[in-house]
């Protein structure tokens, strides 16, 4: 008998894409038992995005309960399947394998988590299509502690775009830690390498994701991200953050280079500086003013949640 899969997807504002989701979820070699959709805000939702299946249920929360960790970990208590896959309202899969090589995956003894493999959605930018190439090849790995050493905190990493779990361990380990305003999945991972578990990164899993961020999207972006490694010492003290960051750079410049893009360079350059400046001051936001905080932060709900939790 095959595991028993349920899906968690976070929506906000849904649109056609999220029935185009939803339908690609249905024709899967591996049907999902249920998919459970946590929509922010009812006032923003069509029925007519799920009226067609039968095995969607809607929950809906207001915008100030939203948080990455909290909103997700409510889906999964409505589940009792074998395995819990989360996605986003924006991914879709790129064929009718990607649940079952998911699965595939979590049954090596040691794998608790898989994530699938990003590409590029048409009319993505170069340097964006480039970044999905660096960060999601074409090979898998599993990563381990051992790991460590060469990839750093690439071992950490595991995206809730598309990515499924072992619900044992999940409620094992008590889920995403709540609040959380970014990295919730790579905090999860980061715990399961620490207990001696593993995390696959699946290539042959594909969905389409990418976007087109600017500058001061990007700035927000890795504020929050800078924040939620301040907020969790614990996984992330003493492993290098940026040495990732600056190998891209260099990459996707010779290869703008190499396509004879060097147009494209300074706003790389650009870009990438502004990706910079938000995490070193989301790594030191206790240090910053609150007005200034809420006001660099993607997520402003989060900062009321953690003043409650506080």
């Amino acid at each position: 008998m095959q595991p028993t899969v349920d899906i968690v997807i976070p929506t906000y504002k849904p649109g056609a894409e999220l029935k185009e989701l939803i339908s690609r979820l249905e024709a899967q070699s591996h049907r999902p038992d249920h998919i459970l959709i946590i929509n922010t805000e009812e006032r923003y939702w069509k029925a007519d995005l799920t009226e067609d299946f039968d095995n969607v249920e809607v929950f809906h929360i207001t915008k100030d309960r939203f948080d990455h960790a909290g909103t997700r970990h409510m889906g999964a208590g409505f589940s009792n399947a074998d395995v819990l896959m989360f996605m986003t309202q924006d991914a879709l899969p790129a064929d009718d394998t990607l649940i079952g090589r998911l699965v595939m995956a979590l049954t090596k003894p040691d794998v608790v988590a898989a994530y699938a493999r990003q590409l590029p959605k048409d009319g993505c930018s170069m340097v964006e299509q480039f970044t999905r190439r660096f960060n999601y090849p074409d090979e898998s790995h599993i990563y381990r502690e051992s790991d460590m050493a060469e990839h750093g905190i690439k071992t950490y990493f595991c995206s809730n775009v598309c990515a499924a779990y072992n619900r044992s361990y999940y409620v094992k380990m008590g889920g995403f830690q709540a609040p959380s305003i970014f990295n919730e999945d790579m905090i999860f991972g980061g715990r399961a390498i620490r207990d001696g578990m593993a995390i696959a990164y699946v290539a042959s899993a594909m969905v389409y994701h990418s976007h087109n961020y600017n500058c001061r999207e990007q700035f927000h972006r890795y504020f929050d991200n800078g924040v939620s490694q301040a907020d969790h010492p614990e996984i992330f003290k003493g492993v290098p953050a940026m040495g990732e960051g600056k190998k891209l750079v260099k990459a996707t410049a010779a290869y703008l280079k190499k396509m004879d893009c060097q147009h494209k360079i300074p706003g790389l350059y650009m870009q990438s500086a502004f990706k910079l400046l938000g995490f070193k001051l989301g790594k030191m936001y206790r240090r910053l003013p609150h007005f200034l905080v809420r006001a660099f932060s993607l997520n402003k709900e989060y900062w009321d949640i953690k003043v409650t939790v506080d």
